[in-house]
C-alpha cells in the first residue's frame, strides 16, 4: 500500500479548488496556493502545464493512487475500444475503494482505502482488501460486521454533501450493487474534470 507523503489539502490549494467538496476544505478560506510564495500572482500556463494540471487533479482526486498506477490505467483505457477519456474514469470507477467512497461508506477517499485495506469490505460475500481491485458490472459490495458500527461508517452515511450515483444501487444501509461503468457526465465530481487534457498529457 502507498503512503501518501504530502497534505491531501495542499492539492486543493494548489490546484486553486476544493475537489473533494469537502466543507473543511482550506480552499474555502485560502484561495491562494500553499508556501511562502503561494499568494504571488500566478503566470499563465503553458499548454503542457495544463495537461499537467488536469492530470494531477484528476490523479489526485482518486486518492493515494501512484503515478505508476496512474499510467497504467490510462496505458489500459487507451488499449480499449471508444473514447480514451471515458474509458479512463470508468476504470478509475471501477476501483474497489471508489465504489467503497461513492457508496458512503467512507466519508473520504483516503477513509475508503483504510477501510478497504484493514478487511472490513465483502465483495460478493468474500472479504478483500485490495483497493485497486477492479469491481466488475453486477458485484455486490458490503460492509463487514465490524464496520457497521464504526464511527467512521455511520458519520460518512450521514454526510450531507455528497449522494449516492445511480451507477451504484443500494441495498438498506450496509450494502450495493456495481450497477454500470459510468460516463463522465455521470459521476459526481465537485470540481469540473477534464480526461481530455489527460489523454494529450500521456499520448504526447
Amino acid at each position: 500500500m502507498s503512503k501518501r507523503k504530502s497534505a491531501k489539502y495542499k492539492l486543493d490549494r494548489r490546484m486553486g479548488e476544493n475537489i473533494w467538496g469537502r466543507p473543511k476544505s482550506s480552499v474555502n478560506r485560502r484561495s491562494y496556493g500553499p508556501g511562502q510564495h503561494g499568494q504571488r500572482r500566478k503566470g499563465k500556463l503553458s499548454d503542457y502545464g495544463i495537461q499537467l494540471r488536469a492530470k494531477q487533479k484528476l490523479k489526485g482526486y482518486y486518492g493515494d493512487v501512484t503515478e505508476k498506477q496512474f499510467k497504467r490505467t490510462y496505458q489500459e483505457a487507451s488499449s480499449m475500444k471508444g473514447d480514451t477519456g471515458q474509458n479512463l474514469i470508468g476504470l478509475l470507477e471501477q476501483r474497489l475503494d471508489m465504489v467503497v467512497y461513492r457508496a458512503k461508506f467512507a466519508p473520504t477517499i483516503f477513509a475508503a482505502r483504510q477501510i478497504v485495506s484493514h478487511g472490513h469490505i465483502r465483495v460478493n460475500g468474500v472479504k478483500c482488501n485490495i483497493a485497486s481491485r477492479r469491481i466488475k458490472i453486477g458485484d455486490v459490495i458490503s460492509l463487514g460486521d465490524k464496520a457497521k458500527e464504526m464511527a467512521l461508517v455511520i458519520e460518512a452515511q450521514a454526510l450531507p454533501e455528497r449522494e449516492i450515483p445511480d451507477y451504484v444501487a443500494t441495498d438498506g444501509t450496509d450494502k450495493v450493487t456495481f450497477v454500470r461503468v459510468p460516463t463522465l457526465d455521470e459521476v459526481p465530481y465537485p470540481v469540473k474534470m477534464e480526461p481530455n487534457l489527460v489523454v494529450e498529457f500521456y499520448s504526447r
